[in-house]
């Protein structure tokens, strides 16, 4: 089960670069249309959950929900909207591969947990692979905002691993609970600070919504993006560790590519061949110990039927 929640969470996430790149080209102010996303996919599911179990309406006022918000949701999605603005889907894609990265390095130097080699060599492996993938789309025209934009990913990056690494602790705390609930709330405190957000710094168009490619790209990134992937994500979490359900972001420039090749006559050469070849192994070191308990698990499960 843990495979194939992963592998379709993968494919999930692996469309929403772009679906997050077509709102914003087609009118949506980035923190504006993030804020609605997460607050109105969380607020569903939540609203779900709880006329099937009344107790869960305490964990509305949780301090621990709303640090993982800030982290998983608020910090990671507010810098990436607004870069996509500037850079392209692919880019950021590149660069939200850096995600497990940062999850090993802050529990190396911060947290002094010792990081084991094949993990290092996996991440190194897994980034140059999505480099690879992706190097033909990175233009030589480089300006000043699309800098800007990159840097402002590699930021949420650093919020997206600190928040990956505390809700492992969170679902810790709250074992009795669904993580599906757990994550439904941290996406409303997620949502509701970028809808705060965007009070402040955007000209709200609303009319935008009515647009085709915006309303779909928001309903799309709402039901399938949020309420779909996310939930896969933090069950994820708190079936395995915190680095194995971000290596999605090995795979989802691997998606993109592959929806450019089928539906827009991109090009495909031996280099970004090769980059996919990479990424796979890279993914492969990095969880190679938990999908080898994975796979044992199962052959003893198999064993103990027969």
């Amino acid at each position: 089960m843990i495979v194939i929640n992963y592998f379709f969470m993968c494919f999930i996430f692996g469309t929403t670069f772009l679906a997050i790149k077509i709102g914003v080209d087609s009118g949506l102010t980035p923190f504006f249309s993030g804020g609605v996303r997460f607050f109105l996919a969380g607020f569903l599911i939540f609203s779900f959950m709880l006329l099937r179990e009344k107790k869960l309406f305490h964990l509305l006022f949780r301090k621990e929900l709303f640090f993982s918000g800030v982290g998983l949701t608020f910090g990671t999605f507010s810098t990436l909207y607004w870069a996509e603005q500037y850079v392209t889907s692919g880019i950021a894609a590149v660069l939200s591969a850096t995600g497990p990265m940062m999850i090993i390095l802050i529990q190396g130097f911060l947290l002094r947990e010792k990081a084991r080699i094949n993990s290092l060599l996996g991440c190194v492996l897994g980034t140059i692979g999505v480099v690879l993938l992706v190097q033909q789309s990175v233009s030589m025209d480089i300006s000043s905002l699309w800098l800007v934009g990159c840097v402002v990913i590699l930021i949420g990056e650093v919020f997206y691993a600190a928040g990956t690494i505390y809700t492992r602790k969170v679902t810790k705390i709250f074992e009795e609970t669904s993580p599906i609930a757990l994550n439904a709330v941290q996406m409303m405190y997620g949502g509701i600070l970028l809808l705060v957000l965007a009070s402040f710094t955007e000209d709200i168009q609303i009319s935008a919504l009515y647009q085709p490619a915006s309303s779909g790209s928001l309903i799309y990134l709402i039901v399938a993006g949020s309420m779909i992937g996310h939930s896969l994500y933090y069950w994820l979490i708190s079936k395995t560790n915190p680095v194995f359900p971000s290596t999605w972001l090995y795979i989802s420039p691997l998606i993109a590519m592959a929806l450019g090749v089928l539906f827009y006559g991109e090009h495909f050469s031996i280099v970004t061949g090769l980059g996919a070849i990479t990424i796979v192994f890279g993914i492969i070191l990095i969880n190679f110990p938990t999908l080898r308990n994975i796979f044992s698990s199962r052959k003893s499960l198999i064993r103990n039927n027969m």
